[in-house]
Order: C-alpha cells, then sequence, then structure tokens
C-alpha cells in the first residue's frame, strides 16, 4: 500500500527559493521575508518583519513605487535601480496579489546581472556603440554649428554644400539616437495591457505616417486576456514591425499586411534572470505577403546594422529584440514559400485571472 507523501507548506517552499521574496500587506509592511530575501537586503527576517517595505528599499522609479502603493494588479520590472542600505544596486522586480486577499502581495528581488551568456554577450555588444555615440555627440554639435556659420557667410552657389553639411549631421545624429537606445539599461514596467488597444494605434500611427500603402487587416482572437507588458515600449514595437511589413510588401501588386492574435497556451521561456519559468501564451504576428528577406539574412535580422533596405541603419530590428525581450517576451522571424509570406511572431505573458481588474 503507497504512503502519501505530505507537500511541504508554503513557508518551507517560500524559504527554499533562491530568489529574494517578501509578503507585503496592505500597508506595504513586510510581513515574512526568505532568507534570500535576508541576505540581499542585508537584515534578518526578524529585523525586517513589521518594518515598512520602503525605508528599507528606495526605489527612484516612480512608476514601480506608486503601483506598489497603490496597485493589487501584477507587476515585472526589469533591471530597476534600488537602494538598500548606501549601496545601489540594479535588480528585477516582481509584485504577485495574491488572489482573495485584496492588498496583500509577495515581491520578489533578483540580481538582474544573473543574465544567461546569449543576454550578456548582447548587452556587451550593444553597449560598446552606445558608449561611442556618446563621444560623437560632441563634435557633431560643433560642425553643425560651424555650418550654420558658414551658411550665413556663403555665396548662394555655396549655401547648396553647407545646406548638406547640416543635413548629414542630423542624419547621424538620428542614428547615434538609435545607437544609445540600444545601449541603453532603462526600466521597463509590465503591467497589465489590452494588446489589441495597442496595435490598433500602433498601425494607426502608421497609417497616418504613410497616407496610405499596403492594406492591413486585422485577425483578432477576441477572448484574449490582457497581456502583462510596457505599453510604450509594446507600441513603439508594434509601430516598427508593421511600418516594415508595409515596405517589404510595397512592390507586389496586392500588398497586404495581416496582424493576427491568438492563444498558444504551450510556450514556457526560462528566464534565468527571474528566477523562474515564465509562460508566454499569447502570441502576436504581423505578416506580410512581400518577396521575403534576403535568405543570406535571414538568420541575422535581429543583430545590430543588419538591413535588407538601401539605406537601411539596421538598427530597428535589433531595437525590437531588446524591447521586447526587456518585457520578458520572445520574437522570432520565418518565412513561409508556400504561402509566400513573412511571418514576425512575439510571444507575451498574460495577465492572470482575476489581476488587474
Amino acid at each position: 500500500m503507497s504512503q502519501t507523501v505530505e507537500a511541504p507548506d508554503a513557508r518551507t517552499q517560500l524559504a527554499s527559493l533562491v530568489f529574494a521574496a517578501v509578503l507585503l500587506d496592505p500597508a506595504v509592511t513586510v510581513r515574512q521575508a526568505n532568507p534570500a530575501a535576508e541576505e540581499l537586503l542585508g537584515s534578518s527576517a526578524v529585523r525586517l518583519v513589521g518594518r515598512a517595505f520602503f525605508d528599507i528599499v528606495a526605489i527612484d522609479d516612480r512608476r514601480v513605487a506608486d503601483a506598489l502603493r497603490h496597485s493589487d494588479s501584477r507587476m515585472i520590472a526589469r533591471s530597476l535601480a534600488i537602494v538598500v542600505g548606501r549601496r545601489e544596486r540594479r535588480v528585477n522586480l516582481t509584485c504577485s496579489p495574491i488572489a482573495g486577499d485584496p492588498g496583500w502581495r509577495i515581491v520578489t528581488l533578483s540580481d538582474a546581472g544573473q543574465e544567461d551568456e546569449e543576454r550578456a554577450a548582447e548587452r556587451i555588444e550593444l553597449r560598446a556603440p552606445a558608449v561611442l555615440a556618446h563621444e560623437i555627440k560632441n563634435p557633431l554639435a560643433a560642425i553643425r554649428g560651424a555650418s550654420q556659420l558658414l551658411t550665413r557667410r556663403a555665396s548662394q552657389k555655396d549655401k547648396a554644400l553647407t545646406q548638406l553639411i547640416a543635413t548629414e549631421v542630423d542624419r547621424i545624429a538620428q542614428l547615434i539616437d538609435r545607437m544609445q537606445q540600444l545601449g541603453s539599461a532603462a526600466t521597463l514596467v509590465a503591467a497589465p495591457c489590452n494588446l489589441h488597444e495597442a496595435i490598433r494605434n500602433a498601425a494607426g500611427t502608421v497609417r497616418t505616417s504613410r497616407g496610405g500603402g499596403a492594406e492591413t487587416v486585422e485577425e483578432f482572437d477576441p477572448s484574449l486576456p490582457l497581456v502583462l507588458a510596457d505599453r510604450g515600449a509594446l507600441e513603439q514595437i508594434l509601430i516598427n514591425l508593421i511600418a516594415n511589413a508595409c515596405d517589404a510588401c510595397g512592390s507586389v501588386a496586392d500588398p497586404r499586411v495581416v496582424v493576427r492574435t491568438r492563444f498558444t497556451g504551450g510556450l514556457v521561456f526560462n528566464a534565468i534572470r527571474l528566477g523562474k519559468a515564465t509562460r508566454l501564451p499569447i502570441e502576436v504576428s504581423v505578416i506580410d505577403n512581400g518577396p521575403g528577406i534576403d535568405p543570406a539574412l535571414r538568420d541575422h535580422v535581429f543583430e545590430p546594422f543588419v538591413s535588407s533596405k538601401p539605406q537601411g541603419q539596421g538598427l530597428g530590428l535589433a531595437l525590437v529584440r531588446k524591447l521586447v525581450r526587456d518585457m520578458g517576451g520572445r520574437i522570432a522571424h520565418e518565412r513561409d514559400e508556400r504561402t509566400g509570406q513573412t511571418h514576425f511572431r512575439i510571444n507575451l505573458p498574460m495577465v492572470q485571472k482575476g489581476e488587474g481588474e
């Protein structure tokens, strides 16, 4: 006869976690703290319990601090700057409300430096151009200022040349701004977001800026729950993908861009830096019927400075991948030769039932 084995209780499970976890009550006071929290916060659980969370941890980002004070929604903040004692550090923070107990939540903190090798290598790769960009900006400003002075003194014949200098300086400055975005460690705050509203806003922005072009077709699953995303970053991602899709099919007789949403249910991403596996069941696809990306570039489309466009800078998709990853999502590209379509798929986490309502 088999013997029933009792599962460890909740306190034992909490104590076994490799990342810091604290239980907060509705007054944002610490009620429990696991051993990992003792180590990260530099104090014993006995000293932590009963103290206001914000007396222990200082958070500069007002959005995150306000969400912890006033929101019962699930939240993820990556690469968040905090101060514990006199020490500043970067952490990934999650906030999970406890169902059935309004105001109570579990907050986890994990060192943002504990990234997988691919992410760490990517950040090093992107940081160098960003540092270089910062050094280039000052001399660029001087060149532009000099061109403006020359314009005042130049003959009508030579003004075209001085204007060319100013135009090219502006173009390089825009490129540098995008390089700096790639190397940025700015915090993205994931909060409940209506995916379909974000898509429609992005599509409207593309349509307004282009004044027409490819037909954009919505194939939405109306039953989808809210996704966990940074709304501004998500719209920036979608604007880039939809605009790229419009460009890609602009040369065909019947250009068509489809934006499709669906629930997949199966995809799980092992997010080491969050200390747990993250399920990514919500998928949005941007599909175009253009000729597709050059096969030689398809395995490198998300790398910086790779572009199939004659005047492309090769930074748009690299930035898209960075933003998607910073929100805890995944992005992939594939070409379906059978249907003659190119797919860019993004998978995002969903808001659990009862959260964000």
